[in-house]
């Protein structure tokens, strides 16, 4: 128990180990006393002593390891068929390609939101610091253990298929041709407001004292909400959302065409972040205009 009650006093979200992505969560009986938490600390440096913070970085590393390593790899196998034959149909198409995100990001959620929130997308944990729900040691963190999961996820997939890698662009986001850059920076923007949208309306601390099933369901919208977008987008820019899965597929694939533009893959997102942590706190929870 010890272990526990260390995480729930320094842990991503600071009430319940169990509750997802960073936001506080009370029970039914609870709902009607509901009391908005205190904004996380900008600093908070007895986090550097604990165990749980490094576990849950820990955890995010390997949960965005895991989410290139299974998304890369199906992308691959789609444009590896698609060069063989011209025929898509073989493998899972695009269509699969988008639920293979969207069914990692549900997966993984899932299993890591109870250690670190699973964030798994420095986007994400962008959005979250700026509605001040985690502090900026920890959003740092998270961030530089994301983008190196994703860097060794993809790398294990260069190092399955070296030659048809680096052949098939490495699952590497570009604007396609016949986009414009600002068509690109446009669909980050809004694929990723989508997101971010979506993980604070699934994680609302008010609705989950409301409805108790808002918690164990809140993996569900966020993937399907991934899902979608990359449906809608992965003609424009193959659909990033996620810095560091555009990072790790950039690093190691490394041509100019992958670095061109790879900018639009941290604005757009980290753009798209801040709008939604802005939407959800002014307008639907109406924050900054509650009587203290």
């Amino acid at each position: 128990m010890e272990g526990k009650d260390e995480d729930v006093r320094l842990g991503a979200n600071k009430f319940t180990e169990r509750q997802p992505i960073g936001t506080a969560a009370q029970s039914q009986d609870d709902a009607k006393d509901y009391k908005e938490p205190p904004p996380a600390p900008l600093f908070e440096p007895e986090e550097l002593t604990s165990w749980s913070f490094y576990r849950a970085g820990i955890a995010e590393f390997f949960a965005t390891f895991l989410f290139l390593y299974i998304t890369v790899l199906t992308v691959m196998g789609v444009v590896r068929s698609k060069e063989a034959d011209g025929n898509t149909c073989k493998t899972v198409g695009i269509q699969g390609i988008a639920w293979a995100f969207g069914g990692m990001i549900f997966a993984l959620v899932y299993c890591t939101a109870g250690i670190s929130g699973g964030h798994i997308n420095p986007a994400v944990t962008f959005g979250l610091f700026l509605a001040r729900k985690l502090s900026l040691t920890r959003a740092i963190f998270y961030m530089v253990m994301q983008c190196l999961g994703a860097i060794c996820g993809a790398g294990v997939v260069k190092g399955f298929q070296p030659k048809p890698y680096e052949r098939l662009g490495g699952g590497a986001n570009v604007v396609s041709d016949g986009y414009s850059k600002g068509d690109g920076l446009g669909a980050e923007i809004v694929g990723t407001f989508i997101l971010v949208y979506t993980v604070f309306s699934a994680t609302d601390a008010k609705r989950s004292a409301r409805d108790s099933h808002v918690p164990i369901l809140a993996p569900l919208p966020i993937g399907f909400a991934v899902f979608l977008v990359h449906l809608a987008t992965i003609p424009i820019t193959g659909t990033g959302i996620n810095p560091a899965r555009s990072l790790g597929a950039a690093i190691i694939f490394n041509k100019d065409k992958a670095w061109d533009d790879h900018w639009i893959f941290w604005v757009g997102p980290f753009i798209g972040a801040a709008l939604a942590a802005l939407y959800h706190q002014v307008v639907i929870r109406a924050i900054p205009f509650k009587s203290k």
